[in-house]
């Protein structure tokens, strides 16, 4: 066994050392496979990124209620009786109550509205969320990074971090024409990166009046009381009379929005990089079968010499999964430093406008590096084999 790990690794050692002679061809099929993999971390880095955006919107002590069957905020309508009945109700509901004993609970409604980006003139629909005083306090991560809140009644608005960063127009005392009316910019808030980063924050009742969508209120965000709140939260609505409430975490919500958006993209980029990579591996196979006729004298002449089979399909195996993990690795970084960090976009809840950084993860960059191993070890496997079957005297008698 010692005897015929030394001849392996003495192949291998020949193998590599004649990479020089196949300089060009092994560099092209490091990098089809290293274009695979940046293409693929590309995808799963996007999902990635949409996916933290909005899980870290999402909070487990937070419960969102919405009317009507639906588990989206857009078709949602809370009705008044059952906003009346919710903030009237004395026993425990699973609500937790501020320091004036009222419930911890904000009415709020998302409005569409279409904004123009300095930068290249595309329209952009994003989220104008009317809410009430307790609103923003609901939103765990939220705080402000310049100017102030918005003041009940007034047609002002706070801007989340990523649309004052990439639109025009949205600077603190600049006014903004949504619907009929204008607008106020009064503060920027942050939110850790977040979806809520995306919107637009004002007062419910000034949204209501300028979009005449008078006592609509599409959910109610509730801060719970303690582990058992939502289940107890539950058990009240069911009571209600009329359309079905529904009360979910806001952890739970966003995580289903973001599952959707998500697989979507995984389920683009997963055909196309396993597309590419089926010609990566025509590749690896051509450069490895290339690289066994030209090392067949070596070959033969170490076979001649005493080394079997074994090491002669080891070193041709070892080769190409070597060149496959260097073309991995090259495609890894080429991602990371083209996609990591970068700002897209896409439309998230409520069908509007939500920013998001791409994020290159360790577990983003182990998966797009598997596939460019796989593509080593199946594409070297058949010129492997073609090197243990290498006519000796032929590839002898091919030296004169």
């Amino acid at each position: 066994m010692s005897s015929a790990l030394k001849q392996i690794f003495l192949m291998i050692r020949v193998n590599l050392g004649s990479l020089p002679r196949r300089l060009w061809i092994s560099l092209s099929m490091m990098l089809s496979v290293a274009l695979v993999v940046a293409v693929l971390a590309g995808f799963l880095a996007m999902a990635r990124g949409f996916e933290a955006a909005l899980q870290g919107a999402g909070s487990t002590g937070i419960a969102v209620i919405l009317g009507g069957g639906t588990n989206q905020e857009t078709g949602s309508d809370v009705p008044a009786e059952a906003i009346r009945s919710l903030t009237a109700a004395t026993g425990g509901i699973g609500v937790a109550r501020n320091a004036a004993g009222g419930l911890a609970l904000s009415r709020e409604i998302v409005v569409p509205v279409d904004v123009v980006r300095a930068s290249d003139g595309a329209e952009q629909t994003l989220s104008l969320r009317g809410m009430g005083p307790v609103g923003p306090g609901l939103r765990d991560r939220a705080a402000l990074s310049a100017g102030r809140l918005f003041s009940p009644g007034a047609r002002e608005i706070v801007v989340g971090g990523r649309i004052a960063d990439e639109f025009s127009g949205f600077a603190i005392g600049d006014k903004v024409r949504f619907g009929a009316v204008d607008w106020t910019v009064v503060g920027h808030f942050t939110s850790g990166g977040s979806a809520f980063e995306s919107e637009i924050w004002t007062d419910l009742e000034a949204v209501q009046s300028a979009f005449d969508r008078q006592g609509q209120v599409q959910s109610l965000r509730v801060r719970l009381d303690g582990a058992g709140g939502l289940p107890a939260l539950r058990e009240h609505l069911s009571a209600f009379p009329g359309a079905p409430l529904t009360a979910v975490s806001e952890a739970d919500l966003y995580a289903a929005q973001s599952e959707r958006t998500s697989s979507l993209i995984r389920l683009f980029g997963w055909p196309l990089a396993l597309l590419m990579a089926v010609g990566a591996t025509s590749g690896a196979l051509n450069t490895m079968m290339s690289s066994v006729s030209d090392r067949a004298i070596e070959i033969a002449t170490l076979r001649l010499l005493g080394f079997g089979r074994l090491p002669a399909f080891a070193a041709t195996w070892v080769e190409a999964v070597l060149l496959s993990i260097a073309g991995a690795a090259l495609g890894i970084l080429a991602s990371w430093l083209a996609f990591n960090g970068w700002q897209a976009s896409t439309m998230g809840a409520n069908n509007t406008k939500m920013a998001f950084q791409l994020d290159v993860t360790t577990d983003v960059a182990l998966t797009a590096g598997l596939l460019g191993l796989a593509i080593g070890i199946i594409g070297g496997a058949l010129p492997a084999l073609a090197a243990t079957r290498l006519p000796l005297t032929s590839a002898l008698r091919a030296r004169g």
